[in-house]
């Protein structure tokens, strides 16, 4: 790599790297960051956003899965916490930030 860079360096025209325009040589830095914001922060902002939507919507009877794979079935949702019967007589108490979306979303994808 170190001699690549002192090749590059060496192949520049002489007195060239004083009169550069400095939007040329910030070019790829900010091309870089374009890329990054377009596909990675943008799709993982929206994917944020849509699972808060879903979570504020929730109500009564919603079928739910834990972030730790508990299957369950909305009974109350207060503030931030949701109440879950997961099956016989079990009812968990739930933060909103560990819930995924309902299987039937997930089963048809």
């Amino acid at each position: 790599m170190g001699n690549f860079v002192y090749l590059f360096f060496m192949a520049q025209p002489a007195g060239s790297t004083g009169g550069s325009n400095p939007l040329v040589t910030f070019l790829p830095l900010i091309l870089v960051f374009v890329v990054f914001y377009f596909f990675m922060i943008r799709p993982q902002m929206k994917k944020q956003k849509e699972m808060n939507n879903y979570r504020n919507s929730l109500k009564k009877g919603d079928k739910v899965i834990t972030t730790g794979g508990i299957y369950g079935r909305v009974i109350e949702v207060k503030d931030n916490i949701v109440m879950l019967d997961v099956g016989g007589d079990v009812k968990l108490k739930v933060d909103k930030s560990a819930l995924l979306k309902d299987p039937s979303d997930i089963e048809q994808k």
